[in-house]
């Protein structure tokens, strides 16, 4: 992501070789982002107005700073990105059809009796977390997958999928998960979940397809200009920053819009935080389990179980404040989210790379 980490992969000597190849933005990550989500609640919580301020600044449902702040977290790796190894990836079945049944079986499924163990007596709450599980990842996965060097490749084919599928089964799998499947094991009413394709698709071109688009024109040209070597060598880590940079400034919107509502209601976080905490820790281990069970490299053990884990928490919480309101408990379930998933996904990036050795020496050990 830095000047120093976007072009050089860490080898498998260890993390020691990896703190010793980054910069000091990316070696204090975890603190930055801390103190971005500090800085983010208090603005929310002491500016008066702020919150509805940076509300204002919206177009068809989607929060603008926010969305300059996903485009400039995102543009710099998808410009990284080999798209001329695309193939090698959509040729992996193993990794695709995994990631396929993880994502849109397995996640909702894994969500929906989480809301129902921890939340039985929080409707709205438990409805806000299922609509959490259905937003799969298509923006922040990115920078995590990179911070954990997996394959960049496999990501973008991923988050892609992820992305036409989030059109395609969003509104169906809310109608079976909100509607349908409490109704048939009698839990009581469903309630409807009102969300229109198309709002998912903008939200879907919003997030993933600029970026994606800029990044390929961008290795495109540049490498026809510069030459791949100058261009991997002398562009790239002039631009790598500035996916820091947009992911701190993203953290620090999205916590100052909702910092009010998450200081006013700690016990309420709390009890949506629990359920998180769980969902986060199976669909990650459980997931980097899958891969190497799978007999996948690191890098696409990695993506896979990071691509799982995370969550569109834009969506989620687009969709929440649209259908239920923005004070709803719904939308304070959407809004929780990134507030437990940064921090736990930055602190996996670490464990993912911990167990990056453990790769290393098994495929030594099975080498003929």
């Amino acid at each position: 992501m830095t000047s120093t980490a976007a072009t050089r992969r860490p080898g498998p000597a260890g993390d020691d070789s990896i703190v010793g190849k980054l910069s000091t933005l990316d070696r204090y990550l975890a603190v930055w982002i801390l103190l971005a989500m500090a800085l983010g609640l208090g603005l929310g919580r002491l500016v008066p107005g702020l919150g509805d301020a940076l509300a204002a600044i919206e177009t068809g449902g989607i929060s603008l700073p926010i969305a300059l702040g996903l485009l400039v977290m995102m543009y710099p790796v998808l410009a990284k990105v080999r798209y001329d190894r695309l193939d090698r990836v959509a040729g992996d079945r193993r990794l695709l059809v995994s990631s396929l049944v993880v994502n849109w079986i397995v996640g909702p499924a894994v969500m929906f009796a989480l809301a129902w163990i921890f939340l039985p007596d929080l409707p709205e709450y438990r409805t806000g977390l299922i609509i959490v599980g259905l937003a799969r990842c298509i923006a922040m996965v990115i920078i995590w997958n990179d911070l954990a060097c997996g394959d960049r490749e496999a990501a973008a084919v991923l988050v892609a999928l992820n992305s036409v599928f989030q059109v395609l089964a969003f509104g169906l799998l809310g109608w079976f998960y909100l509607d349908l499947l409490p109704r048939w094991m009698n839990l009581g009413d469903g309630q409807g979940l009102d969300v229109s394709v198309w709002h998912i698709a903008l939200n879907v071109v919003v997030f993933l397809g600029v970026p994606l688009l800029a990044g390929f024109l961008t290795r495109r040209l540049g490498e026809r200009r510069m030459g791949r070597e100058r261009y991997e060598t002398a562009f790239l880590p002039k631009i790598g920053p500035w996916a820091l940079y947009g992911l701190l400034f993203t953290i620090v919107v999205l916590f100052a819009l909702q910092g009010k509502t998450i200081t006013s209601q700690p016990l309420d976080v709390v009890r949506i935080a629990l359920p998180l905490l769980v969902y986060f820790a199976i669909m990650f281990f459980g997931t980097f389990l899958l891969g190497k069970g799978l007999g996948l490299a690191y890098d696409r053990t990695a993506t896979l179980a990071f691509t799982a884990a995370g969550n569109n928490f834009e969506l989620a919480i687009a969709v929440a404040i649209a259908t239920f309101g923005a004070t709803s408990g719904q939308a304070l379930s959407g809004v929780v989210g990134p507030l437990i998933e940064v921090p736990v996904l930055i602190a996996l990036v670490h464990v993912a790379l911990a167990w990056r050795k453990r790769f290393a020496a098994d495929a030594v050990t099975t080498a003929p």
